[in-house]
């Protein structure tokens, strides 16, 4: 089929210039070389007002700057063979006015109810709108951190999400009857799981075309290849793609979107690839930062979008409320002048009358927009800019909702207003009335910006978390069947999770009660009473007896027993410790059995004994006590429990360690539920860092982020048991 917008052609030819040439932005004649995605300001920044001095550059300084930056765009364009033509397709002009765009976990407590079995996407949004004002776009996060736990893909994730594939499109569904556009990950680096059976372009696009989302963003990517843009084309399903690093120049063609990382100084820069693409949308992401008024006042400069990002891998990174009032300001107006953006005359660094305050100035067709930021620490009242005098020319303070009446100077129109410390500022001048748009941005804003955000609590604090309580069984005074006594102690709970991202900031990991808030590395004497704890895991003979015996099935069944066959399991794996069950069909079973789950300390204690061995059969591995690894992309079984006598602990335990992880403890804030693994899995794929990392040690444990039962299952993850003894 003929691709739209010749998208084949001219983005191809695109292809064929940069595989011949080697092109760079320094190779060009230009005194003013992009640094990475930003330009730097001339080097007479003193006109735009910094602090301190009153040195001013000259007029003739500023304009040889803005022509040097004009030149550099119009010969990389040559250079690139520029071409703007996806940005004129009808399916993506949403893309250039996404502003607002988070990161979404799909384990946050607000988009999915475990307890009701449902999406809650209205509620999902409404706090977003009760907090900062709305979003325009999701970023659906549905793999990393879990994604490697198993053989599941990246595409396996999605289906696995409630509901699977019919239930994830009609949250979908639910996002666009809100007018939010969706889009989900792309993991290149996802190339040790299961084989999709087709390429990566052809599969990424079925799934999306079936599940009806709106883009794909690329993870780790600086630029998502054009392969998977003419996959979308070719079943007729077009797709924004957005690479987390900004695209190659030449790959701006065809991807609309792009994150920003920048580095703050207190000049804002000029986003490069928005300079040489207008329309291309840059969301600016700043993951850890607590502080976020930078982030806004760099895209309200450059016209571009953030990334509000808050649940980072399940870490609480909330928005303070300034920042948030800051958000919902911001966004306001960038939505309803988003065609100024657009602007091929972007005029950045506008002159300003006063030091600490920038503007960019952004004329369409008869109006003109400056939208201005103050990078300083202190208010500013008085005169702002200096426009030319035309005559019939009416101003309005956009930001205040208010019109201005300039006061003239000469052939200037000087126009006054404040703009606080850290704050915004935007002004548009037009010929006579304001169309309709206007005035309801003028009508909002007036009331919404006269507290300042200066008033608005800017402490930010962590996210308190609770440790689930696990009931105690009834106590039993000799060892039941198959269960090893545990005698009691005042036990050195000693253990760091192994997260790959967070470092040690706080909100990392858990936090248990002892503690003040959830951190990565814990230790705590804790005094454990005596209980007996399986010998080894439940098996899938054991959970088919439960089965039979309770006539038990999840009302959330998708991935249940997933490797069984006809409610039973395969020939030769009943002595294979029971998988793709959730944490809650294991504290069904061990309720039908009058046991309940270990604590995680419990768990330690069966494996480490008092002498805090790193691992249940001493302090040097030894890879005859466990598994042999499944390094494949098609995950295997298990080995049986009893197969590996050398891996005993202290007390006899069995099988603690490389053969399955093992369910314990759940822990659960406002926003997220997540889960403590110990012992790993015989499970490695191969190929990448990001996979869901082993914890064979005795000091350390993995954190499994919780959704709900059919997403939670893993071929990975089982479980054993522990009974209360007799005081």
């Amino acid at each position: 089929m003929k691709l739209s917008h010749k998208l084949t052609r001219s983005v191809l030819a695109t292809l064929t210039l940069a595989a011949g040439l080697t092109l760079s932005a320094t190779a060009q004649d230009t005194s003013y070389s992009p640094a990475g995605l930003q330009f730097p300001p001339p080097t007479c920044p003193l006109l735009h007002g910094t602090v301190g001095s009153a040195v001013r550059c000259s007029d003739q300084a500023y304009a040889d700057w803005l022509a040097d930056l004009t030149h550099w765009r119009t010969e990389r364009r040559i250079r690139t063979g520029y071409d703007p033509s996806r940005y004129d397709l009808p399916a993506l002009q949403w893309a250039q006015s996404a502003f607002i765009a988070p990161q979404m976990m799909v384990h946050d407590r607000f988009f999915y109810d475990p307890t009701a079995g449902k999406y809650t996407v209205d509620r999902y949004l409404a706090d977003l709108e009760k907090r900062y004002g709305g979003i325009d776009a999701v970023l659906i996060w549905s793999t990393y951190p879990n994604m490697g736990i198993d053989d599941r893909n990246q595409l396996d994730m999605v289906r696995s999400m409630p509901g699977g594939v019919a239930g994830v499109r009609q949250m979908v569904a639910d996002f666009h009857r809100h007018n939010v556009r969706v889009l989900f990950p792309l993991m290149m680096w996802d190339q040790g799981t299961h084989d999709p059976g087709q390429p990566w372009p052809d599969a990424i696009a079925a799934l999306m075309k079936e599940i009806g989302a709106d883009g794909i963003n690329g993870d780790t990517q600086d630029g998502v290849p054009l392969t998977f843009t003419l996959a979308a084309e070719k079943i007729q399903h077009t797709l924004a793609f957005e690479p987390e690093s900004a695209p190659s120049d030449e790959a701006l063609a065809w991807n609309v979107l792009g994150w920003g990382y920048y580095q703050y100084q207190f000049i804002p820069q000029v986003d490069k690839t928005r300079w040489l693409y207008p329309r291309h949308q840059v969301h600016i992401s700043d993951r850890w930062n607590h502080d976020h008024i930078s982030d806004l006042q760099f895209a309200f400069f450059n016209g571009e979008g953030w990334v509000s990002w808050e649940n980072v891998w399940g870490i609480w990174n909330g928005i303070m409320p300034r920042d948030a009032e800051a958000t919902r300001r911001v966004a306001t107006i960038e939505r309803a002048v988003a065609p100024f953006f657009a602007s091929p005359d972007w005029q950045p660094y506008y002159p300003m009358h006063q030091p600490g305050a920038f503007a960019s100035r952004w004329p369409l067709s008869t109006q003109t927009l400056w939208t201005i930021v103050n990078r300083g620490l202190s208010d500013l009242d008085g005169p702002q800019l200096s426009v030319p005098f035309v005559q019939g020319t009416r101003y309005f303070d956009l930001y205040h909702g208010i019109e201005l009446t300039p006061t003239r100077d000469g052939s200037n129109a000087i126009l006054s207003f404040p703009i606080e410390a850290g704050g915004f500022g935007a002004v548009l001048a037009l010929t006579g009335a304001p169309d309709a748009k206007i005035q309801q941005l003028l009508a909002a804003m007036k009331p919404m910006t006269a507290q300042p955000l200066a008033s608005f609590d800017h402490q930010w604090k962590p996210l308190s978390q609770q440790l689930v309580p696990i009931a105690p069984t009834s106590p039993v005074a000799s060892p039941p069947a198959g269960m090893v006594r545990i005698p009691a102690a005042d036990f050195l709970f000693k253990v760091d999770g192994i997260e790959i991202e967070g470092s040690d900031n706080i909100g990392v990991d858990v936090q248990y009660p002892w503690e003040d808030s959830a951190r990565r590395s814990h230790e705590h004497v804790i005094s454990i009473n005596t209980f007996y704890i399986d010998q080894y895991p439940i098996t899938n003979a054991d959970f088919k007896n439960f089965l039979d015996a309770s006539h038990y099935h999840p009302a959330d069944d998708l991935n249940f027993l997933k490797d069984w066959h006809n409610g039973t399991y395969p020939a030769g794996v009943a002595n294979k410790p029971v998988t793709w069950v959730s944490l809650e069909d294991a504290r069904a079973y061990a309720a039908w059995a009058g046991k309940r789950l270990p604590h995680e300390w419990e768990w330690q204690y069966a494996a480490q004994g008092a002498d805090h061995r790193l691992y249940p059969w001493g302090d040097a591995w030894n890879s005859a006590a466990v598994p042999m690894p499944d390094k494949s992309r098609t995950l295997t079984a298990p080995d049986a429990v009893e197969a590996h006598p050398l891996g005993a602990s202290p007390f006899g335990v069995m099988d603690m360690v490389g053969n399955v992880w093992q369910w314990t403890d759940e822990f659960a804030d406002e926003h997220t539920r997540a889960t403590i693994l110990r012992g790993g899995s015989y499970y490695q794929p191969q190929g990448s860092k990001w996979y869901f990392p082993q914890a064979y040690r005795n000091d350390q444990h993995g954190k499994l982020l919780l959704m709900a039962p059919s997403y939670d299952r893993s071929g990975t993850v089982g479980f054993r048991c522990v009974q209360d003894a007799t005081p």
